[in-house]
Order: C-alpha cells, then structure tokens, then sequence
C-alpha cells in the first residue's frame, strides 16, 4: 500500500469516527434537554407541594393542651 493510500485509509476511518462521535454528541444532548425539562417540572412539583405542606401545617392547632381529651382516655 503506497503512503498515499494509507493516508487516504487513514483519514477516511478518521472521518468515520468523528461522524460516530457527533452522532453521539447529538444524542447525548437531547437526553441532557429533556433531562432538564423534568427537572424543571420537578421543581415546581416540588414547590407547589412545599406550599401545600406549609398550609397544611398552618391549620393544624399548633397547642394540643387546648383540645379536650379523646373519650376513651
């Protein structure tokens, strides 16, 4: 095989890897996207939850000295 071949060999499988590479790269990037939109949905989850706990909590009587006790005690 004469050098200029070689090379051309050579260059040709380097073609094909960085094809591969960019294909990855491109995958890669749209589970990253997607990724990031779950999180996002996540956190507002998160923060509505969190609002509703707090809430919740709120209207819970914060003393349960002041409440009679249950008819079996």
């Amino acid at each position: 095989m004469s050098n200029a071949a070689e090379l051309a060999s050579r260059i040709e499988a380097l073609e094909i890897q960085i094809a591969h590479q960019d294909a990855t790269v491109e995958a890669l990037n749209q589970v990253i996207t997607s990724q990031w939109k779950q999180i996002d949905i996540l956190t507002r989850q998160m923060a509505r939850l969190t609002d509703r706990i707090a809430a919740a909590e709120q209207s819970i009587p914060s003393t349960p000295g002041n409440e009679p006790p249950p008819p079996h005690y």
